[in-house]
């Protein structure tokens, strides 16, 4: 009990996460599937296609932190005017699973970043993503887009922002009403920065779910996802890992529809940002095995 709390501060302080998943392995398909370009695309953030899911379930356990230059905490830049709030209608009931794998047999890999504490990995990240014209997907607190809007803003010109919960907390433990009001609070902040609906993304703090709170989400219009592979580098140099490691943690598990958990921001001691260090590596070294980039699209 003692190692699970301390494990589980360490991952509230870095940002907000997961850390490693239990990958379903849904019916394969490609229909629809458009892919990022490469770096001789242009400039601005490329687009992801769609494609039916199949989903099925993987159970997440537990992680932790996002954006302009640099990777030191982006916190001066004014904010600029939020654009106007979307409407949708009643969102339509999901799947009560945890999708782990995208349901496609093409060699495609879906990078993700969740953030909810900090940014210092941002900028670096952000840089590299758009440099290399590969889409991604994030998933972000309320909290994250309340200290962050700019950042947020960014984030959703390079792929879907999705809903991370509004604090982070252990959702299990939480009664109906006060999950509820984890989602619509952070759904709101989104669509207040963004102008875009998170739904159907939303990504369980910890990786933490049971059957009871898998229903309230997908009822709510959410499809929950997980990962194929933690690439632990939230963990930080003062936890054993490296960019290095990070790097052949994620290309090992490399596989068709394979899901990338990373992170926004740093280690709260080590001050590391491992993600945002090996994010150039992965990408070179996933393209070199035959792999493209895509965002959750496939999903919706």
């Amino acid at each position: 009990m003692k190692s699970r709390l301390l494990h589980a501060s360490v991952v509230l302080l870095v940002c907000a996460g997961c850390t490693s998943g239990s990958p379903g392995v849904p019916s394969p398909t490609t229909a629809g599937l458009v892919t990022a370009s490469r770096a001789t695309g242009p400039s601005t953030a490329p687009t992801s296609g769609s494609l039916s899911p199949t989903p099925s379930a993987g159970t997440p356990t537990s992680v932790p932190p996002t954006l302009a230059t640099s990777p030191t905490p982006v916190t001066t830049r004014p904010p600029s005017p939020a654009p106007q709030p979307t409407t949708s209608a009643k969102p339509v009931t999901r799947p009560a699973t945890v999708v782990s794998v995208l349901p496609t047999s093409a060699k495609v890999v879906a990078l993700t970043f969740d953030g909810g504490a900090d940014s210092r990995g941002a900028a670096a990240i952000v840089t590299v993503l758009r440099r290399e014209h590969v889409p991604a997907t994030f998933f972000v607190t309320g909290r994250f887009v309340a200290a962050y809007p700019w950042i947020v803003r960014d984030l959703a010109t390079l792929g879907p922002v999705g809903n991370h919960t509004y604090d982070h907390p252990h959702l299990p433990t939480l009664s109906e009403q006060a999950l509820v009001s984890q989602l619509d609070q952070t759904r709101a902040a989104i669509i207040g920065v963004t102008g875009t609906d998170p739904i159907p993304f939303f990504r369980f703090p910890f990786g933490d779910s049971d059957a009871r709170t898998r229903s309230l989400v997908a009822a709510n219009g959410y499809q929950a996802v997980g990962w194929t592979v933690d690439s632990l580098g939230w963990q930080g140099t003062s936890g054993g890992q490296s960019a290095t490691k990070v790097t052949d943690r994620v290309v090992r598990a490399a596989r068709a529809g394979e899901i990338v958990l990373m992170h926004l921001g740093a280690h709260p001691d080590d001050n590391s940002t491992l993600d945002a260090d090996a994010l150039p590596q992965v990408i070179s070294r996933l393209r070199a095995l035959g792999y493209t980039f895509v965002t959750l699209d496939l999903l919706r």
